[in-house]
């Protein structure tokens, strides 16, 4: 089996792509032109690595060619910065990603993928928690607009044209490799900052809650999901766990077993007060849960991160 990742370079990406080769598979990835990588997260030497724009339809049918799958994980924004150009979010993700979907319908490239969306964006702010995929959807940025977007349209191209996808509604990411000077994934940055004696920043009185889970029940979930044949099109993968950015400082101290300098700034206007997800649903029909608790993932971070700093 060949797999392209789309956007296979990022943090997901590469461990994504040791993971399919771990088990035999084929992986091209599709990246853009001179995307710094850290070595240690650089992909393997087996990986049929191919530079170009997602946003050209020439370059993406080069990379489709003769794959068999497809994990669909750019997006060019990020949910911070995503309301001040609303028309670039549209037109690098939802107008690109519906080339991609015409490419596929078109030219008869591989008929199944799963496309990696947002669970902590697309809901807005919560009615109720755990928040279920039958939740109204109501993002309070571009970045979760245009993910909901490409979801409607995967399921409209299944209806007209047969495409086989699946549509993981992911929380917050975190583990090893992530880029700790990024303006997304608070456990690396707070650790990076702790590493370095530095101040965390902590937006509003910290009792913004999120649901983070580690990258390999991450990439646990993208697998089954790849290889599931059942009814249910969108998915959401977490921990199922709230924690707060409080709780988070709280944390990082008990891993250090020192105190961690912080500092509040203004509530952020994109944050929804609280975000977690049910996973009941990818428990069932995935066979899957997460198995690192937030405290154990932690520690492998930070062990990782004492190591290679």
């Amino acid at each position: 089996m060949k797999y392209l990742i789309l956007g296979g370079g990022g943090f997901i990406g590469t461990h994504l792509c040791s993971a399919l080769l771990a088990r035999g598979d084929a992986v091209r990835v599709l990246e853009r032109p001179r995307l710094k990588l850290d070595d240690a997260a650089a992909p393997p030497p087996k990986v049929d690595w191919r530079e170009g724009d997602f946003t050209n339809p020439t370059d993406v049918a080069d990379a489709l060619d003769g794959c068999d799958r497809v994990f669909h994980l750019i997006s060019t924004t990020l949910p911070k910065t995503s309301n001040d150009n609303p028309l670039y979010d549209l037109e690098s993700n939802v107008a690109s990603t519906l080339r991609l979907l015409e490419l596929i319908r078109n030219d008869n490239y591989p008929r199944k993928l799963v496309f990696l969306s947002s669970g902590g964006t697309v809901y807005g702010e919560p009615k109720a928690t755990p928040i279920p995929e039958h939740h109204p959807t109501d993002p309070l940025c571009a970045y979760g607009v245009g993910k909901l977007a490409i979801e409607k349209y995967l399921e409209l191209y299944h209806r007209l044209h047969g495409l086989d996808y699946v549509t993981l509604r992911l929380a917050n990411p975190y583990g090893e490799h992530q880029r700790s000077n990024a303006a997304q994934g608070a456990i690396a940055v707070f650790m990076q900052k702790a590493l370095k004696d530095e101040a965390i920043e902590i937006w509003g009185d910290g009792g913004v809650v999120r649901d983070y889970i580690y990258i390999d029940d991450v990439v646990a979930a993208m697998l089954r999901a790849m290889d599931y044949s059942g009814a249910h099109r969108v998915l959401n993968i977490g921990s199922g766990v709230g924690t707060s950015l409080n709780d988070l400082h709280i944390a990082l101290q008990r891993l250090l077993g020192r105190p961690v300098k912080n500092r509040y700034l203004a509530a952020r206007n994109f944050d929804a007060p609280i975000n977690v997800l049910d996973i009941h649903l990818a428990q069932k029909e995935l066979h899957w849960r997460p198995e690192v608790a937030l405290i154990e993932g932690m520690g492998k971070l930070l062990r990782h991160m004492q190591e290679t700093h």
